[in-house]
């Protein structure tokens, strides 16, 4: 279909202006974009409640730490029987800039360190080195890029050599990219030739992994189960061979790290049941009773807060794969360009992006396992230069883990 039909036919001829005034190599470009757009998320406008309806919920306990400790060697031993098989992958979600650390270049390359470089990804991967030098196997890792940082990741990874964990080991994917369109669903422009895109949400990265061929060379490898987890949790561990045990021998589809809330406000989503299934409540979403309620022995009900760490079955992520995931619509500032061509940055929200969100990927699941942590140990989230969740906060739990700063 020629392009101006296109537009005509989902009622975007403004585009029309700028589409008609650029050079061929320029309207190639965006008829790319355009032919790209999945136009049924348009068909999300117009509705007053921008946001899925939550279902009855209702607390969801875990396997608490006494509990761990008492099977832990089980669990490692067939974590470790896992791994030496060749049946779980790692995926680490790093699509996003380190712009709140005021760092314009990837999150994962941000150096924490004080006497010596120490980078966000090198930590990551030491972490994973440990379990693979427990196991005597290499872990595959599928790192998830962006269309703003990719060539930068990619290129940095080469820089470090890998941090000594194999080129052979790693492969890099695209996140797949969203329209963001105004209040009244007009797609927007970041440039003449250019569409504002954004990242399709936390929850796009399955889909990204399954379009980009990642997943079917995990299946040739024989790859059951996959860890995802997030670029900016220094401490967390990936593919620990005790929350791979003990999420397989449970019989759950998915397994979840979690910490217990250092205090009832913490703004941390919490693993729940919704409708009798796993979920997420986010923090924002807490009734005050949900937040203060409390069991018999005086702990929180809903305690139990998610770190973006999961173990995933890949059946199952197939599975709710065919049967698609919801899409959000949250509204953003967007920059744009204007009918003028003038360049526009918003200060208040002027539009709409459209994310999937992997807390209605765990709500799919039939079960998922609550596999509780020590924070200190496993969650120094880098979101902040400083103050809650930041470099500072982060640095300490390094030291405190024996890291050398």
């Amino acid at each position: 279909m020629e392009i101006r039909d296109l537009l005509r036919l989902h009622g975007q001829e403004k585009l029309l202006r700028h589409y008609e005034s650029l050079p061929a190599d320029a309207q190639e470009r965006l008829a790319v974009q355009l032919r790209a757009v999945d136009w049924s998320l348009l068909s999300l406008l117009g509705g007053e409640n921008h946001t899925n309806p939550r279902g009855e919920l209702a607390p969801l306990g875990a396997l608490e730490l006494a509990e761990i400790e008492k099977d832990r060697a089980r669990y490692t031993e067939a974590g470790i029987e896992a791994i030496q098989a060749g049946k779980i992958a790692a995926v680490l979600l790093a699509g996003g800039q380190g712009t709140r650390l005021g760092w314009d270049k990837p999150k994962g390359t941000y150096n924490i360190g004080i006497t010596r470089p120490l980078y966000i990804f090198e930590c990551l991967i030491r972490n994973l080195q440990d379990v693979t030098d427990m196991a005597g196997r290499a872990i595959p890792l599928y790192i998830m890029t962006s269309d703003k940082n990719n060539a930068d990741t990619v290129a940095f990874f080469e820089e470090h050599d890998y941090f000594g964990y194999g080129k052979e080991n790693v492969r890099f994917f695209v996140q797949e990219m969203a329209p963001a369109v105004s209040f009244d669903g007009d797609l927007y422009l970041e440039a003449p030739d250019r569409l504002a895109l954004s990242p399709n949400g936390n929850g796009g990265w399955f889909s990204s992994l399954e379009r980009s061929g990642c997943l079917a060379e995990m299946r040739e490898l024989g790859v059951e189960w996959l860890n995802a987890f997030a670029v900016d949790n220094v401490c967390q561990r990936i593919c620990s061979p005790d929350f791979v045990g003990a999420t397989l021998l449970s019989g759950s589809d998915c397994g979840a790290k979690v910490v217990s809330k250092a205090f009832p406000t913490e703004k941390l989503g919490v693993l729940c049941l919704e409708d009798g299934k796993p979920s997420i409540v986010e923090y924002y979403e807490m009734t005050d009773d949900m937040i203060t309620l409390r069991d018999d022995r005086g702990e929180l009900l809903y305690r139990f807060g998610v770190i973006l760490n999961y173990l995933f079955k890949i059946e199952s992520l197939v599975e709710i794969s065919n049967r698609h995931l919801p899409v959000h619509m949250a509204e953003k500032k967007v920059p744009y360009i204007d009918e003028d061509g003038n360049f526009i940055k918003p200060t208040e929200p002027n539009g709409f992006k459209f994310e999937s969100l992997i807390l209605d990927m765990i709500h799919m699941m039939d079960a998922c396992l609550a596999y509780e942590v020590v924070r200190e140990t496993e969650f120094a989230p880098v979101k902040n230069a400083t103050g809650v969740d930041s470099v500072e906060s982060a640095r300490e739990l390094l030291k405190r883990n024996g890291v050398t700063l």
